[in-house]
Formats: C-alpha cells, structure tokens, sequence
C-alpha cells in the first residue's frame, strides 16, 4: 500500500480519516463518519493481503472483552445496541490500523512523521482561521460549508477558539499535542525534529490559540517529559521555574484556563459543587469517574464496552438535576481513563498502564540511535495522556495508530540495540523488523 502508483492518495486518505472528524455521511441508525468509509475501502484488502494470524494477542483480548460483554448484557447492565456498536468499531479500528502499520513494514518513523506532516497543515488551517476571523472574511474562518459538523467557537481571548477542522477546539489541541512535543523539543535544543524553528513557533502559536484547558495541560506533560528525559537533577533549576511561569501566566491571562483549574481542582479535593457556579467541564468530568468508580466497584472486570451510560442513568451525582447541559458525556464518560474503568474494568485500565511504561523509551545519549526513538516515545505518550485524560472516543481521530505506533517504535528501537550490540548494520527503513 506504501509502494506503487496510487501510494500518495492511499496514504492521503488514510491521514485523512485520522484528521476530519467534522464530516459525517448520515446520522442515523448510527453516526457514519467519512473516516468509516476509508476503513471499507481498504480494510476487505488489508485482510485478503495480511489475513489475522500475525495477532493472535489482540484477538485474545478482543475474545475476552466479546464474552464480558455478552455476559453483561445477560446481567442487563449493557444493550446489545450499545455494545456491539462500540464493540465492532473499536475491534474493525484496531485491525485496520494495526495492518496500516503491517503495511508499512513496522516503519513507525515514517508513519509519525506522516501524522506530523498532517499536524502542521491543519495548524496552518487553523492560523488562516484565526487571521481570517480578525479581518472579518468567513470565508477563511467559517468551515460549516464543508464540514457538516462543525462550527465556529467563540471565546477565548480573541474572540475565538481555534478548532481548524475539528469539530471543537478540544479535539484540535489534543490531536496535535505530539506535534507541540516535538515542537518546543525543538526550540529548547539546537535539532529540529522534522519541524523548522518557524514550523515549530507556528504549531506550538496555533496550538495556544485553541484556548483549550487540555491543551494547556498538554504543554504540561510535555514539559514534565523533557524534564525527565533531560534529567531531574541537572536541568531542575531550569524547568521548575519554567512550569512555574507557563502556569502563571496562563492562570493570569487565560481566563478559560483558571476558570476551569479553580473548579476542577475544588471538585476533585472536596467533592463540592455548585450549578451554575461550579465549570460546567469540571463538574461532567467529576460526574462521570464517580460513576466510573461506583461501577467498577461492583464489576471490576466492567459491564462491557458500550455500557458506560446505563452506569451514568444508575449512579449519576446529578441525574435528578433538569438543568440543561448537567449529562453531557454520559455517553463516552468525558475521559478513555473513566470509560475504561466503567466499561473493561481492570483488564482496560490495566492494559494501558503496561502499555505506557512497557513502550516507553527514555532519552539516552549514550545510545546513538536512541535520539528519534525517545522523541517518537514521548511525543506519542503526550498524546496518549491526553486522550486518557478527556477524550472518551475508543477510536476517534485514528487513535488506535497512535497507540501500534506507540507500542512498536519501542519493539523496533529494542530491535535495532540487539543489532547494534551484535555488531550488524544499522536499522534503516530498508531493514526494518517483521513482527508477527
């Protein structure tokens, strides 16, 4: 698929199912997005060319999670509608992705540097949005024409909150963290990771722009990671007062950011709302890991993908409250950390913890080729965090690629020390590992 006269336009439209989520082909009896439609163009020829053997694992985990979900439904703690749509999108997204990367011969370098490519474009959508909304031309800033859903967000500083093509300025911040990783990496070093100095500014700029709390925490856990990866002890006089700054001047200057530190972190350590005082973010995203926590409590395998908003009807702090807006992400629990709690129990939350300290890899400069390998790591970490921190789509915005790219970059930077303390060649995109 990455060879060949179509290759351009195969790759194009798989990125493209990664990146436009605002573009729906009907709504009903499901949402259909056209992300949907790339995956049965090719996946039928994904599996005719690589067929499931070479993941025998996957298939092991997605036989556990069926039978959970099976049994639950028995239990009525899920629908057979709310799981098996969940159930069959995250399973088909999963495969589809793993065999991208199959087809990519594991070239996980390749495949980052394609999702940042596709990062700085819909940074630089997202400026020609903003400047377009400051010299009053929608058609520069208004998208809704296009994208059916999708619409201008007003607020932030500037009067409105950059979201390119996402539907919101949340998804836009998220999607594009790894790109801010490897941007300010950039500019606190004297190497460019596939970004210019100037191509740094302007996604690291575009990001801000969303005004978006996530991202913001975002810019956090990228500098805790290079903090980290530079050294704790060396470099602590320079990145502690640093985090100290950033915190500082987005808590003074960005409204939409200490609005919503104020209340989450008064939520979080007392358990006290307020409506219509308390963030409305902060209180939904309390709401539903109260519900996720009562859940596993009493299922701590989950009651099966799908069932997080039977749970929200059954344990909900506010399900007697009327007021508009209380309920939101009741169905996706406004978190991948509380839906997995909620819905796959410890075998989920579990499995992502092995994930993130089994596919990380730190920055060694003892270790030669160890430097795209730790840059690739963490910038995928970042995005990782994020998505389990506010982002309850199991599949939305090709996650599951990120999380095989993750998981790979390290079997490949593993692979290529083998090779090197063997005294082979070096580990080049001709040379890659099969695994299987």
């Amino acid at each position: 698929m990455f060879e060949g006269k179509y290759s351009n336009i195969k790759i194009f439209l798989i990125y493209f199912s990664v990146f436009i989520s605002s573009m729906e082909l009907f709504k009903e009896p499901f949402e259909f997005y056209v992300s949907y439609f790339i995956f049965l163009m090719f996946l039928p020829y994904l599996l005719q060319k690589y067929g499931l053997r070479s993941i025998p694992k996957v298939l092991a985990l997605f036989g556990f999670l069926f039978i959970n979900g099976i049994i639950q439904i028995g239990l009525g703690n899920n629908t057979s509608g709310y799981f098996y749509k969940i159930f069959f999108g995250t399973f088909f997204s999963y495969i589809f992705y793993y065999l991208i990367v199959v087809d990519s011969g594991f070239d996980t370098k390749k495949l980052f540097d394609l999702y940042l490519k596709g990062c700085y474009v819909v940074s630089v959508i997202g400026l020609i949005q903003f400047i377009g909304f400051q010299i009053h031309i929608p058609a520069l800033y208004d998208y809704g024409w296009l994208l059916n859903k999708w619409g201008v967000i007003r607020g932030g500083n500037f009067g409105i909150r950059i979201n390119s093509v996402f539907p919101e300025p949340t998804y836009f911040s998220t999607s594009v963290s790894l790109a801010v990783f490897v941007a300010i990496n950039n500019l606190l070093t004297k190497e460019n990771y596939y970004y210019s100095k100037i191509q740094s500014l302007l996604v690291i700029g575009v990001s801000f722009l969303s005004f978006s709390g996530v991202g913001y925490f975002g810019l956090f856990i990228t500098l805790i990671l290079i903090f980290i990866n530079y050294g704790l002890v060396r470099y602590a006089v320079i990145f502690v007062p640093l985090l100290a700054l950033v915190f500082y001047q987005l808590y003074q200057n960005v409204p939409e950011f200490s609005e919503r530190y104020d209340s989450t972190a008064e939520i979080f350590t007392t358990g006290n709302y307020k409506l219509g005082k308390t963030h409305g973010s902060s209180l939904i995203l309390y709401n539903n890991y109260q519900v996720a926590v009562r859940n596993f409590k009493d299922y701590f395998l989950g009651t099966g993908l799908g069932s997080h908003p039977i749970a929200f009807a059954k344990y909900s702090l506010t399900k007697d409250v009327k007021t508009a807006g209380v309920d939101l992400n009741g169905m996706d629990a406004n978190s991948m950390f509380n839906r997995l709690l909620s819905e796959t129990g410890i075998v989920g939350v579990g499995l992502f913890v092995l994930l993130i300290f089994k596919g990380f890899v730190k920055r060694n400069l003892s270790i030669p080729i160890n430097n795209s390998y730790w840059i690739i790591s963490n910038a995928l970490l970042t995005l990782i965090l994020l998505n389990l921190l506010r982002q309850g789509h199991y599949f939305l915005h090709g996650f599951p690629l990120l999380v095989w790219l993750y998981y790979y970059n390290k079997q490949n930077y593993l692979t290529a020390l083998e090779q090197e303390e063997a005294g082979g060649e070096e580990l080049t995109t001709d040379n890659l590992p099969v695994h299987v």
